[in-house]
């Protein structure tokens, strides 16, 4: 069940980044307030999984799959730059998150 709570914070982390952006600072309230509640959502579900999975591990998947969800809403979403380079980053960090599963 932790690697549900962690995996669903994840997601949720990818939510109010996203929705952060369409807040355009805070000024749109609907999205600010999404953006709160999944803030919120996203760390408590985070807290329960490290009941049972190590800090290490748990923050570096929790952050690993907000930044690959957010590099992807920005590419598919907000037509953001997919340059090699960048693609070659996110390839590295899904690489650490594999990595990380893998040794805990």
């Amino acid at each position: 069940m932790a690697w549900f709570f962690l995996i669903t914070a994840g997601l949720l982390e990818i939510v109010w980044a996203y929705m952060m952006k369409l807040s355009n600072g805070f000024s749109r309230l609907d999205y600010a307030s999404i953006t709160i509640v999944s803030m919120i959502a996203s760390i408590g579900l985070l807290s329960m999984a490290m009941k049972s999975i190590p800090l290490g591990t748990a923050y570096t998947i929790w952050t690993g799959i907000g930044a690959i969800g957010a590099f992807l809403i920005g590419i598919l979403l907000l037509g953001e730059v997919a340059s090699p380079i960048r693609i070659f980053a996110a390839v590295l960090i899904v690489s650490g998150l594999v990595l990380m599963k893998l040794s805990s």
